[in-house]
């Protein structure tokens, strides 16, 4: 029994530092990267975490160990490859950096968690 509390705990704190990480990691590109228009730059990075929605299609929504690259739609190779073509033109760079760092971090966190890539 406290063998399982002990991993809803540690699965609990994994998932809230990875979501901080969502917001610390693109808030330290905006204030390194874009300092005159820092706090715009933020938001539209922060605005990538609306690719999560797609969580809501999968059951249960949240699996601590199940890996969202490849499992969600808009965490497919697909989207992907979309999020890389907006870092191209100036006008979508700076949310293609929010994108690209969004799956970034889910990649670490699938490895770290020991999850791996989905195929499908």
């Amino acid at each position: 029994m406290a063998s399982d509390h002990s991993n809803t705990l540690t699965n609990l704190s994994s998932a809230h530092f990875h979501l901080v990480l969502h917001l610390l990691v693109p808030l330290t590109i905006a204030v390194v990267f874009y300092r005159k228009r820092w706090l715009v730059s933020y938001l539209v990075m922060l605005s990538a975490m609306l690719i999560d929605i797609d969580h809501l299609l999968a059951d249960p929504i949240y699996d601590p160990n199940r890996c969202s690259i490849g499992f969600h739609p808009l965490h497919r190779m697909e989207a992907i490859i979309l999020y890389l073509a907006a870092l191209i033109p100036n006008k979508t760079r700076v949310l293609g950096i929010g994108l690209c760092t969004h799956i970034i971090l889910d990649s670490i966190d699938c490895r770290v968690t020991g999850g791996v890539w989905s195929a499908s």
